[in-house]
């Protein structure tokens, strides 16, 4: 299988070995807010941080649904630039979060745009190489949130 490539298999959590389930969990103390950093989440759930840091981004609660994931693109310091990019994102049928974006710099900028993943018609990578296509955008990557 490609690395970039990402296969899904939906499985009950009484099968899963409990380094999982402690990785949701303290992955939902920190969404919360009852963690203020993912040292005090491991510690609440008795994990090791490596743990954590190796299973964060395999795995993901079911019954939440809404991944969030940042989209970084470097842009053509042009007009349009931007609203073409997130008119992008939007047809892919993500749900824009935040965007935040530098000041440009040799003809380019830096924009980071959150996104909410239940709703999209396609995967990331899709979503990446479909911007990737757009004629004002230098490069893209997609970023998975805790």
């Amino acid at each position: 299988m490609n690395k970039l490539e990402r296969r899904f298999y939906l499985v009950d959590a009484q099968v899963l070995p409990e380094v999982f389930l402690k990785v949701v969990r303290a992955k939902e103390l920190l969404a919360s807010g009852e963690a203020r950093s993912i040292s005090a989440a491991t510690r609440a759930v008795e994990l090791s941080r490596s743990a954590f840091y190796k299973y964060k981004d395999c795995i993901f609660d079911s019954e939440n649904g809404r991944e969030v994931i940042t989209v970084m693109a470097t842009l053509r310091d042009e007009t349009g630039a931007l609203q073409s990019l997130l008119a992008g994102i939007s047809a892919a049928g993500a749900s824009i979060v935040t965007i935040n974006q530098s000041t440009p710099e040799n003809g380019a900028a830096l924009v980071a745009v959150t996104i909410r993943t239940d709703t999209m018609q396609m995967s990331p990578e899709e979503l990446t190489e479909k911007l990737s296509r757009q004629r004002m955008v230098v490069g893209v990557h997609c970023g998975y949130n805790l």
